[in-house]
């Protein structure tokens, strides 16, 4: 290199390209393929997400000069890239809960989760058997209690009073969401709940970082909602207790900083970043009009636990590379605290190797993938920053919708709310069953050879439903239920009768009957039924053959559409009390095919779940 050549950046030997030049190759290239169709995502969250981004996207964003931990803390709350590991204590005996607390310490949790009884009054002694020897001050404590938080809130601040340490460096909070009560029991808010909000505030004044309320967007999340409507829901539950509690005496500041966000964790990498950072984004414009003595009252304290919704109890070590990538989510979106669940909690309670997984996943993105180590990895990206730049927008209008129809409480009653989250949950469950949305292992590249052999519980299956109630409940659910009940449907049958068969009847054009022969393999595998691909055939007859010899319940003629005018017919012919399907559906010559009574057809556009279930009751299952 010359010394004229030193110091020259690389790309300025390369022309600038503009926008609309790089469009127009792109249409170019799509060779009159429609650009919106092929190439622009419409989400569930609202808006369209574009197949590229230039600097120009970015030009009306007003906070990317900001450093982390500074308003409106979209970049984080600190200049620090740390979080807590925290885990779950399901365990009601005290004694047990402190031993297992304390071991967990030892192996890398620093947050604990104690889930109590909330039909208990606790008392200083219990806390003492609880956090007997536990660190208060180097690890997050967190209580679960429902009703019997305030006593929690007063045994818990008396004890570490006895203790006589350091209470500012009691970090953690008290697991307490009244707004939200009636969307889990479907009764009526009861009218004192923001008295009893005041309460546990109070009961908790003395320990300035630990959150006395905690708003459960995980709610909205795990009964299939989109991040936009968890978290436009999440804000104006939270806003109602800084309305409330600041119409009973609070300060600004002393009602905002009792808050804690509990944020679900989905599978959609990107967007759960940008959730994250507009979550903060908007919280600090919502307190903001509040006139806070302290910008930091601001700061939006976010746990994060990762997903049940997506879920699965078939090929559930599945689960292990969702919340792996959920986890991720959570950390580069710079949540405080992240809990990840175990990979088999959907099906079984948690045994010690699958907690132990679910604790080290966090650990080596610590320890190994080094992501403590950068500050808001996301800023500047042109993708994220306007991800999130969108669903704070979007979150935003449904904010103002809440609030303009009276509040958080006016909307649960009125069913606004259920009716936003229920309407997705239904678009997301239409996707599923056709697969335009992929849950790996259930609706698409099912495992074959799995099958499940012991009974399974109708709440691992089905959706929980309240029928006495006042208020129509949001229940959680997981979306890849139907199928599991599907196949697990065919698993039970299989226990005492022959499992259906499906044979793939191959043959002519060998691209497309090899392809069409995987789509109808993974279409039928996913109801549990066994798939035997034929060894490819020049004549129908000897597929005919190897298939009623296998004897097989259904037939499944992979060929090309031109090809099935004249295989097809004859495959019906000799299929004797087979039923026969078309993989795809040659619209060109369909009519003539129905004409010879062939009625059953699979392609990209059938609902799989609903195909699949008549051909359960076909066979008698």
């Amino acid at each position: 290199m010359s010394e004229l050549d030193k110091g020259k950046k690389l790309f300025t030997q390369f022309p600038p390209v503009t926008t609309r030049e790089w469009e127009e190759k792109i249409v170019a290239d799509l060779k009159g393929a429609d650009y919106e169709r092929k190439l622009v995502w419409r989400t569930n969250e609202g808006f369209n997400v574009q197949p590229f981004y230039r600097s120009e996207h970015l030009e009306k964003l007003g906070h990317l000069n900001v450093a982390p931990g500074q308003f409106p803390f979209v970049r984080g709350n600190k200049a620090e890239a740390s979080w807590f590991i925290r885990q779950e204590i399901k365990e009601f005996d005290l004694s047990k809960a402190n031993t297992k607390a304390r071991e967990l310490i030892t192996k890398g949790v620093n947050s604990l989760g104690f889930v109590l009884d909330n039909e208990k009054k606790y008392k200083n002694t219990d806390m003492e058997v609880l956090l007997n020897n536990i660190p208060l001050t180097e690890v997050e404590i967190n209580f679960v209690g429902g009703y019997a938080a305030l006593s929690i809130a007063t045994a818990f601040t008396s004890y570490v009073t006895k203790l006589g340490i350091d209470k500012a460096k009691i970090y953690g909070s008290l697991s307490f969401d009244p707004l939200t009560c009636p969307l889990k029991n479907g009764k009526k808010n009861q009218t004192h709940a923001l008295d009893d909000a005041l309460l546990l505030v109070n009961a908790l004044k003395e320990l300035p970082n630990f959150k006395a309320l905690v708003v459960r967007g995980d709610i909205f999340e795990n009964a299939g909602s989109s991040l936009v409507q968890e978290l436009g829901f999440s804000l104006a539950v939270a806003n109602e207790y800084l309305t409330g509690l600041t119409d009973k005496g609070l300060s600004a500041d002393q009602a905002a900083q009792a808050i804690k966000f509990e944020l679900g964790i989905g599978s959609n990498y990107f967007m759960e970043i940008a959730k994250f950072r507009a979550t903060r984004f908007l919280w600090a414009q919502v307190v903001k009009q509040y006139q806070p003595a302290d910008s930091k009252s601001g700061l939006a304290t976010i746990h994060a636990v990762t997903s049940q919704w997506n879920k699965t109890i078939y090929d559930p070590y599945v689960n292990l590379l969702r919340t792996q990538t959920e986890a991720m989510s959570g950390v580069l979106g710079g949540a405080d605290s992240i809990t990840v669940n175990a990979f088999n909690s959907a099906y079984e309670k948690p045994t010690e190797f699958s907690e132990r997984i679910a604790r080290n996943q966090q650990i080596l993105l610590k320890e190994e993938a080094h992501f403590d180590k950068v500050v808001d990895p996301a800023a500047g990206s042109y993708y994220i920053e306007t991800l999130t730049d969108n669903i704070a927008e979007q979150a935003w209008k449904l904010f103002v919708e809440v609030e303009n129809l009276g509040g958080v409480t006016t909307a649960i009653e009125k069913g606004f709310i259920q009716k936003h989250i229920k309407a997705t949950a239904s678009k997301r469950d239409a996707d599923i069953a056709s697969r335009k949305e992929i849950i790996l292992g259930v609706n698409q590249y099912p495992n074959i050879s799995e099958h499940i052999d012991k009974e399974l519980s109708n709440q691992i299956l089905e959706q929980t439903q309240i029928s006495d109630f006042e208020i129509e409940p949001l229940t959680a659910y997981r979306g890849a239920m139907a199928f599991e009940a599907l196949r697990y449907k065919t698993d039970s049958f299989a226990l005492t009768n022959k499992r259906p068969l499906v044979f793939l009847l191959t043959i002519g054009n060998l691209v497309m009957r090899k392809a069409r022969a995987q789509f109808a393999a993974g279409f039928f595998a996913a109801a549990g039924f066994e798939v035997l691909e034929g060894k490819g055939y020049c004549e129908v007859s000897e597929g005919i053959h190897d298939a009623l010899a296998a004897k097989a319940d259904i037939i499944v003629v992979c060929s090309s559409d031109e090809e099935y005018a004249v295989f097809a017919p004859q495959v019906k012919n000799q299929a004797g009390s087979a039923a026969v399907v078309v993989a795809g559906y040659p619209v060109e010559i369909i009519d003539e095919l129905k004409a010879a009574h062939l009625e059953h057809f699979i392609h990209m556009k059938s609902n799989v779940l609903e195909t699949l279930s008549g051909f359960q009751k076909m066979l008698g299952i």
